[in-house]
């Protein structure tokens, strides 16, 4: 039996799983990646710190398998949507001000491009219309201006600007083939006409890399899961313990990933079209896929064929959500007391906190009430979906003097909530554009909890939906690995087989249902206040 290795690279950690035809993983491994955090919302990381990692984890995920190199049939990658710049030989740039040129990404969340994407976005140019009318600072251009305006010698020096997925691609095979999803989705790459927009890049101060006829940025782009150049170079698989040869998928962003491993999947609730994935790690996206192009305001897209071939797609999410938890429980002053807790019983701080909302609630959706008076909008770093708006930031009404464990677990549901309710807007700016959803398939680690998985379907009222697989995510680029390999003829055929729907939680209803309306509405009113101070 054929068997394929999913490689996924997060913001913290590179992780491989060996998986069998049917998407049943045998095995996993993980290695943590070093992230330089600096003031000013600057974020840069390692390609070659990420690569061992890569190596490491792939490695001990095959022997955990208790499979040999020669056993693996193919490859998928998938990795955030961050920048990678590389010199002659494919020797690491340095991309801050640091000048060490092992940083050498700037990751994804790095916002250091604010201005630039404001400048951007007073141009109204056409290609903004597939990114929801408004250029994020967390896509490629702004930050390539960013790098000419404030590091000419690294713009100028570099050979290469990669998307961190088609780096490892062209690190695992010499292929310089990027893929559609993040030529489209991140790098403004008209999917649907296979091609730059020359006036486009002239227009923002790029038009050096149209000069050059893109060739630092990509020629040659083909969809996910297609089998680059002649698989992996000798070198390449000495470094991950696997035979040279083997085929190398073309890759996706994480999220997207997320949605191959869980969307198609086989199961009783919603079909291809009317699910949407939901990825809530760190960060959230959500992914829905269409027929023909929706043009829906703040929400990105519409992308051909960026995620499933031949369909279009909308994502929106949130650029911080576990992230943005994980630092709204950081700031109570119970949080030292109650991460000792988790600590003893051998639990993060946040599935500790979820087992205390639910202990002793008589239902998980009645867990909710413990946020009674209390109101989050958790926009640490600012709104991705549906308002394009970078410089948004969080707000809390409601608090009070209670410095108790109690008092940690209500902020804690209530910063729940507001991630459902900023879900819940973006299914509405959806539906406007006529993007029926029926059904959110969830993923990633923090989706992982039964109390997310319901609070989301009480604030959303949808169907929501789990998958089987452990690593939904690390399925999705299993899943490009077996087209790769020729064992099923498409994607779409590689997700039905592969993939099943696990676990289903449906809106609780009744007396819950004007109570999240209102606090929807006290949500919405508190986005407004936010942007009225602002202003």
């Amino acid at each position: 039996m054929p068997h394929f290795l999913g490689i996924d690279v997060g913001t913290g950690s590179a992780r491989a799983g060996v998986f069998d035809i049917k998407g049943t993983m045998l095995a996993s491994a993980k290695r943590d990646i070093a992230l330089f955090l600096e003031p000013g919302e600057i974020a840069e990381q390692s390609s070659e710190d990420i690569w061992r990692a890569v190596c490491a984890s792939v490695r001990e995920a095959v022997t955990k398998s208790g499979l040999a190199g020669r056993d693996i049939a193919g490859i998928g990658f998938d990795a955030t949507c961050s920048l990678v710049v590389v010199g002659q030989g494919g020797a690491p740039l340095p991309v801050g001000r640091s000048g060490d040129s092992q940083r050498n990404i700037i990751v994804w969340m790095d916002h250091r491009a604010l201005e630039q994407a404001q400048r951007i976005n007073d141009g109204k140019h056409a290609v903004l219309d597939y990114v929801g009318g408004t250029i994020s600072p967390e896509m490629e251009t702004p930050k390539l201006l960013w790098l000419r305006e404030n590091l000419p010698a690294t713009f100028a020096a570099a050979e290469h600007f990669f998307d961190l997925t088609d780096y490892l691609t062209w690190r695992s095979t010499g292929s310089l083939a990027r893929s559609i999803c993040t030529l489209t989705c991140k790098w403004t790459y008209l999917g649907h006409e296979r091609r730059w927009d020359d006036a486009y890049f002239r227009a923002i101060g790029l038009g050096a890399l149209a000069d050059e006829g893109f060739v630092r940025i990509g020629t040659e782009v083909v969809e996910g899961g297609t089998a680059l150049a002649k698989g992996l170079t000798e070198a390449a698989a000495a470094d991950l313990g696997l035979l040279p040869g083997t085929p190398v998928a073309a890759g996706l962003i994480d999220a997207h990933a997320g949605g191959v491993g869980t969307v198609g999947g086989q199961g009783s609730v919603g079909t291809l079209q009317s699910r949407m994935a939901y990825v809530f790690g760190t960060s959230a996206c959500t992914m829905a896929s269409t027929s023909e192009p929706a043009f829906v305001p703040g929400v990105w897209g519409p992308y051909f064929s960026s995620m499933v071939p031949g369909l279009w797609l909308n994502e929106g999410g949130q650029s911080a959500a576990g992230a943005a938890i994980d630092h709204l429980i950081g700031l109570h002053p119970a949080a030292a007391e109650a991460a000792a807790k988790a600590k003893a019983e051998g639990l993060s701080l946040a599935a500790w906190l979820g087992q205390q909302a639910t202990k002793h609630a008589a239902d998980i959706s009645s867990a909710a009430h413990l946020a009674e008076g209390l109101h989050v909008v958790p926009e640490f770093l600012g709104n991705r979906s549906p308002f394009a708006d970078p410089e948004a930031k969080a707000l809390i009404a409601g608090l009070g003097m209670d410095t108790s464990l109690d008092s940690l677990v209500a902020l804690y549901v209530a910063g729940l909530l507001g991630i459902g309710y900023g879900v819940r807007q973006i299914l509405a700016a959806m539906a406007n554009k006529g993007i029926a959803i029926d059904t959110i398939v969830v993923s990633g680690g923090a989706a992982q909890s039964e109390l997310v998985r319901q609070l989301l379907a009480d604030t959303t009222g949808l169907t929501v939906a789990g998958s089987t697989s452990p690593e939904p995510v690390l399925l999705g680029s299993a899943i490009l690995a077996a087209v790769a390999a020729q064992k099923y003829p498409d994607v779409i055929a590689a997700m039905t087989a592969m993939s099943r729907i696990g676990d289903i939680y449906r809106p609780a209803g009744g007396n819950l249902v004007p109570w999240h309306d209102r606090r929807f509405a006290a949500f919405e009113l508190l986005q407004q206040a936010g942007r009225a101070i602002r202003d």
